[in-house]
C-alpha cells in the first residue's frame, strides 16, 4: 500500500469522520476528563495545520501541528486500524516535522495516552524523548508527555 500524505481540512467529511474515529476509540479508554482532544473546529484554527494521509483514495490517517508560543504541539495523530503498521503514521509524523522545522520552531511536544503502546513507540522512534506536562496540561493517571529536539 502506497500512502500519500496532503494537506487537509478537518471540517471536510474525510477530516471529520478521521476524528470521530480517533475520538471515540480515546472515549472508549478513557472517562472525558482525562480526554484532551480538540474538536474538528478548534483543528481548524489558523495556528494550527492538519494532515491526512491516504492509500488509494481512501483517507487511512490524520494529524495536526499546534503553532504554541515557543514549540509546536502535536495534535489528533490518528491511523485506521486497517492502516497501522504500514508506515501511515510515521508518514504523518514526517510531514509534520518538515513543516515544524519549516516554520522554525526549536522543538515539538506532544501529550498521548498511558495505554496508546503503539503511538509511544511511534513517538519514540521518531526520536521523542518523555517529559513532564507542559502548556496547560496537569501531571494525570493517563497522560504520558513526550518532546523532541528539532
Amino acid at each position: 500500500m502506497s500512502v500519500a500524505v496532503r494537506r487537509g481540512d478537518p471540517l471536510s467529511p474525510e477530516g471529520r469522520a478521521l476524528l470521530a474515529a480517533s475520538q471515540a476509540y480515546l472515549a472508549s479508554l478513557y472517562p472525558p476528563e482525562h480526554n484532551h482532544f480538540l474538536s474538528a473546529e478548534a483543528l481548524a484554527a489558523p495556528h494550527i495545520a492538519f494532515w491526512i494521509a491516504e492509500a488509494e483514495g481512501r483517507p487511512l490517517g490524520c494529524v495536526a501541528l499546534a503553532r504554541m508560543e515557543g514549540y509546536g504541539e502535536v495534535k489528533s495523530l490518528w491511523v485506521s486500524p486497517e492502516a497501522r503498521g504500514a508506515g501511515t503514521g510515521a508518514a504523518l509524523m514526517a510531514a509534520l516535522e518538515a513543516e515544524a522545522r519549516a516554520a522554525g520552531l526549536p522543538l515539538l511536544r506532544l501529550e498521548t495516552g498511558d495505554t496508546l503502546w503503539a503511538a509511544q513507540r511511534l513517538y519514540a522512534r521518531a526520536g521523542f524523548v518523555p517529559r513532564g506536562p507542559f502548556g496547560d496540561y496537569a501531571e494525570g493517571p493517563h497522560s504520558v508527555f513526550m518532546e523532541k529536539r528539532l
